[in-house]
């Protein structure tokens, strides 16, 4: 176990950001030392407390074992012991407050995933620096009574895909010009423009649920091809809309009578996975999507469109009409 030592601060840095930095612990449980080495050295150059560093057989040892505040596990193949351990250590997160930040690889995702619902556990595919930093930030925003205020669901929508944006625009800053806005420039609708409903048109929560019927699997899946189709001709990050590919593909599954994975999902929205459980995360907490337990496997989770999402989307397609198929 390794506790880091207080954090000196230099002349012009804000002693009461630092105070409270160094007051927050931190834990840290991996069985790959390069990986637990590396996250040691970032929590300390952030000036957070290390409470510890361990390997995973930590979760499974009758000894008390004292949280931090935050709580980041790397665990990229569990057993079912190590299954066990991550559903106790949600439970008693969830009562305790504590921040958990998981990483494990795609394969091993729905098991992960579905062994954690208790609190809003951050979920990371094979991450990258930045994004376990991300990752750490979001706790540290989280840790009751330190956020400045409670985001609306609208908000943290926004607010994931600013991020993820920022990181689209970081990975091209090197390749592409930088060019200065014309005034009179167009720009795309704000995140929450939403077309007014014409008088004779079907709204959401409108009419008897009888009436409103999802379009066919096959204009669904056709949809699909053909957002898919454009990553043929352009760069696939073009395109990026991961809200919209996976609530298409989800109402593809309800038409047709299908369950959706977590992992299967995270491949229908065309973003890195670790990219595509944030989104998953916040549309489940805004009211869009349910997760429910797998029936075939208590183990895993599924992912459905909720009453409210499927209304609106059988409104939204009787809008549009049968005969147009919008990509």
């Amino acid at each position: 176990m390794q506790i880091a030592q207080p954090f000196v601060f230099e002349d012009g840095d804000e002693p009461m950001a630092g105070a409270e930095l160094a007051s927050v612990p931190v834990s840290v449980l991996s069985d790959r030392p390069r990986i637990r080495a590396e996250l040691v050295d970032q929590l300390l150059e952030a000036g957070l407390l290390l409470r510890q560093a361990d390997p995973l057989d930590r979760l499974l040892s009758d000894e008390a074992f004292v949280l931090g505040d935050i709580v980041v596990i790397d665990i990229p193949a569990p057993g079912a012991e190590f299954l066990a351990a991550l559903a106790r250590l949600d439970a008693r997160a969830a009562q305790s407050g504590t921040q958990l930040v998981v990483s494990t690889k795609v394969e091993a995702i729905d098991a992960v995933f579905g062994a954690m619902d208790c609190c809003d556990v951050q979920f990371l595919i094979d991450p990258s620096p930045a994004e376990y930093a991300l990752a750490i930030g979001a706790a540290l925003a989280r840790l009751p009574g330190r956020s400045v205020h409670e985001l609306a669901r609208e908000d943290q929508l926004a607010l994931v895909r600013l991020t993820e944006q920022v990181h689209s625009l970081a990975r091209k800053l090197g390749a592409m010009p930088v060019e200065v806005e014309a005034p009179d420039q167009l720009r795309s609708p704000s995140f929450a423009y939403m077309a007014f409903p014409s008088a004779d048109s079907p709204r959401a929560g409108e009419g008897k649920r009888a009436e409103r019927k999802l379009p066919s699997a096959s204009l669904l899946r056709e949809m699909i091809r053909q957002r898919q189709l454009r990553a043929s001709f352009f760069e696939g990050e073009l395109f990026a809309d991961p809200a919209w590919d996976m609530l298409l593909d989800l109402t593809a599954a309800r038409a047709e009578g299908n369950e959706v994975c977590v992992s299967s999902l995270c491949i229908a929205s065309g973003v890195p996975a670790t990219t595509a459980l944030r989104w998953i995360g916040q549309m489940t907490e805004a009211g869009l999507f349910e997760r429910l337990p797998d029936p075939a496997d208590r183990r895993r989770a599924i992912i459905r469109l909720s009453q409210s999402a499927q209304d609106a989307m059988c409104s939204y397609f009787a809008r549009v009409g049968p005969s147009v198929v919008a990509v």
